[in-house]
């Protein structure tokens, strides 16, 4: 089945606007890169040619070889043959960080009338890693995710009629009747269990098998373990080991990373690398502790002290030793489960542009997320998966405190929408509309 993404906007936003830049799209592996720009390229393209340098490694070794990006344009139209045409011309080259050429040369490609240039590849080589953070006026990158919820109901079929329903209630604070209510909340567990990888969200949908959706994620978890063998330039065990230890440290009571866990006296100093290496790969997202709720929320950072959660919440469920999946078809749910929670949040917080941090203080407890808003606001949000939502120490403390002044706060749960003086109670699926 063809899921639906919000991605595809931006890609037609990017054609429209006729500037004379490429395009590169961005992001972990098997999030839909290829499928998405490949659906794209057909369907708005009268040409399209499409090269992929894992499966071509002649082309891939012919492109090394290229002095300039007219050898590099000759060496693309022999590969190409009749499809290379000038006109309305895509040209897609995929998992480009196999060969820097194709970044270091694509100014020039760009010049070159007729001729549409997208350029994907996941986070994992230098190339990539090094250009994204680069404001090149030839170059719009687009940093692709897992499915978030909204594109996770699209996919199971879940109505606009019915969003648009629910979008309105988030925006007047008022209440969700309880059909709606009570089926999203059953849809955002089944996000818990399935997350967001396309493979395994065209599984569930079409079948509804819960082991075929499990083997899917496993065999991405075993290419990402490969892709740190290949790509990693630290020390690669160490970065399989602080991957491996994702359900783990996250089971822990703190939830935050224990560099004792890798050594007796390890810290982060001796690891930065590798854990820097796990972000801008894409496959792990560090939540950074900051000292004060209080804007703007990078001055306080305390980088060395983070939460560490998976890149895909299904992806956790996998990795972890228990049968998550028994508990949640089953209903089951509770305060044991709030670091899968946590996760799905992180991951939506993270593809709707939010910077991941979260707020400790001995003497005032913990909040699991804080973010700024657009007016430079700082948003505290906490995240309940058990039934006592309305009970959070910490959240009550940090809204008395007149050194932080914080407005408001939200905390998603389990329940339905109600306000109490500062604090908004939203169902933990509206998550989708922060």
């Amino acid at each position: 089945m063809s899921l639906k993404r919000k991605i595809t906007r931006q890609l037609e936003e990017w054609k429209s606007s006729r500037a004379s830049r490429a395009l590169l799209v961005t992001g972990a592996r098997q999030v839909g890169k290829s499928y998405i720009v490949d659906e794209f390229a057909s369907r708005n393209y009268e040409h399209y040619v499409r090269f992929d340098l894992i499966e071509q490694p002649d082309l891939l070794s012919a492109m090394e070889g290229c002095r300039n990006a007219d050898e590099l344009f000759m060496v693309l139209s022999a590969f190409g043959g009749s499809r290379f045409i000038a006109g309305d011309t895509c040209v897609f080259i995929d998992e480009v960080q196999e060969c820097k050429e194709a970044i270091t040369y694509i100014k020039y490609l760009v010049q070159r009338e007729g001729y549409d240039f997208i350029l994907s590849g996941s986070l994992l080589g230098i190339e990539l890693q090094d250009i994204r953070s680069q404001p090149v006026g030839y170059l719009r990158t687009i940093e692709m995710f897992p499915l978030d919820f909204e594109e996770f109901c699209w996919a199971l079929d879940v109505g606009d009629e019915a969003l648009s329903y629910v979008r309105g209630c988030f925006e007047s604070s008022t209440s969700v009747i309880g059909p709606i209510h009570e089926r999203l909340l059953s849809l955002f567990h089944q996000y818990l269990l399935v997350g967001g990888m396309p493979a395994a969200v065209d599984e569930f949908a079409r079948s509804g098998n819960v082991a075929e959706v499990k083997r899917i994620q496993n065999d991405i978890v075993i290419l990402y373990r490969a892709d740190i063998s290949k790509y990693a330039e630290t020390s690669k065990l160490v970065v399989k080991d602080v991957y491996d230890q994702l359900p783990a440290q996250l089971d822990s009571q703190s939830k935050r990373f224990s560099f004792a866990s890798l050594a007796p006296k390890g810290t982060y100093e001796r690891y930065s690398e590798e854990f820097v290496w796990l972000a801008d790969a894409g496959v792990a997202l560090p939540v950074i502790n900051v000292t004060e709720p209080r804007h703007p929320l990078k001055m306080s950072e305390q980088r060395s002290f983070f939460k560490l959660f998976a890149n895909d919440v299904g992806l956790l469920c996998a990795m972890s030793e228990v049968d998550v999946a028994k508990s949640i078809l089953s209903d089951e749910l509770g305060v044991n489960y709030g670091s899968i929670y946590e996760n799905a949040v992180a991951q939506e917080l993270k593809c709707h542009g939010y910077k991941l941090r979260f707020f400790r203080n001995k003497s005032i407890g913990e909040l699991d997320f804080v973010i700024e808003t657009g007016n430079g606001q700082v948003l505290p949000i906490e995240v309940k998966s058990g039934k006592s939502y309305k009970r959070h120490s910490a959240l009550t403390k940090v809204l008395s405190s007149q050194n932080y002044r914080i407005e408001k706060a939200v905390v998603l749960c389990e329940g339905n929408v109600s306000l109490a003086e500062k604090i908004l109670y939203l169902p933990v699926y509206m998550v989708m509309y922060l």
